[in-house]
């Protein structure tokens, strides 16, 4: 079934499924809107992304390159210019898949705090983060859509960072474009306090330790990252709760966050993750997903300037693992 162009950034969801892999055509959608103060001095590539939040960033560069964007009515030939609060923006677009999966979905997540600035939600494991190839639905960011309408008119739905699809936890969302601003800022800063419990092979020793390695592709795989010299910057502070009968229980602390971090760092050292088959673990202690949960969260925040900690609690499965092994009936 074709469907008909969405019309606004407010209103940029797709009303009715279809195969959402399937070719599609559609005739480009012109979407217009001026520069906000909040985006003035801004790259323009930035404010476009602000007005298209459902197409992602080299998308839309490659629309600029392209010539599909003009500036009060000037075609714009570079991502990078700075742009004024009061121009206005033209853009044309042409829905992708990506763009199509951008839809509200009725979705149960778990707030653990929302104002009119933030929530911060405790994600389940299974649940997907963002749409992609072969989860083109039920991810927090079609949940999102469906919990506030403001979430249609930003970057990503708001969302800052991310946690795999297996990984249970906490994660901050912004809603609002200067919070979501402020607050991907002060993860790149490595501003925001992030916590997690591990269970890992083997028993972790010492007691205390940080892993200080660079993370990127793993040349061998399309879906492992490894340790590689020209990898980003990334370091995780390790503390052993519990070791016993071949397993450990560890509180993990992020100074960054790459892709897979502590995945990567404790499989390096021999000590994947529980059910962690990717990185070389196996399911056992009732795990049938990586053993990983983000279970600490703080950040200023971007209004108040109130110092927030959020703990959640881990679920069912990865608590009850925990707990055997803190006892020392693992």
């Amino acid at each position: 079934m074709v469907q008909p162009p969405v019309v606004s950034a407010a209103d940029a969801l797709v009303a009715e499924d279809h195969e959402l892999d399937a070719p599609w055509t559609a005739q480009p959608e012109r979407r217009e809107a001026g520069v906000p103060s909040e985006l003035h001095g801004q790259r323009l590539d930035k404010a476009v992304v602000a007005m298209a939040g459902e197409f992602s960033r080299n998308h839309l560069q490659g629309l600029i390159e392209a010539g599909h964007v003009s500036v009060d009515g000037v075609v714009a030939d570079s991502a990078s210019r700075k742009v004024l609060a009061g121009q206005v923006i033209a853009v044309d677009l042409v829905p992708t898949a990506e763009s199509r999966a951008f839809r509200p979905e009725a979705l149960a997540i778990t707030v653990v705090f929302e104002d009119e600035h933030l929530l911060v939600v405790d994600k389940a494991a299974g649940m997907v983060v963002h749409p992609a190839a072969g989860n083109w639905s039920g991810t927090l960011l079609n949940a999102l859509l469906a919990h506030h309408r403001g979430a249609a008119s930003l970057p990503r739905a708001g969302i800052v960072h991310r946690l795999d699809k297996d990984t249970s936890g906490l994660m901050v969302v912004g809603k609002t474009l200067p919070a979501l601003t402020a607050l991907a800022r002060a993860i790149a800063a490595r501003e925001v306090q992030r916590e997690y419990l591990a269970i890992a092979h083997g028993e972790v020793r010492p007691a205390e330790f940080s892993i200080d390695a660079p993370i990127g592709r793993d040349p061998q795989s399309r879906i492992r990252m490894a340790i590689v010299g020209s990898g980003k910057p990334a370091r995780t502070d390790v503390v052993a709760v519990a070791r016993a009968d071949g397993f450990s229980a560890l509180r993990c602390k992020l100074h960054s966050g790459r892709t897979h971090q502590i995945r990567v760092h404790l499989a390096s050292r021999g000590h994947p993750l529980v059910a962690d088959a990717v990185y070389g673990g196996r399911p056992v202690l009732g795990m049938t997903r990586q053993a990983l949960h983000a279970t600490r969260l703080g950040f200023v925040h971007p209004a108040s300037g109130a110092a927030l900690v959020f703990d959640a609690a881990p679920p069912i499965d990865f608590a009850s693992a925990w707990r055997n092994l803190v006892s020392g009936v693992a």
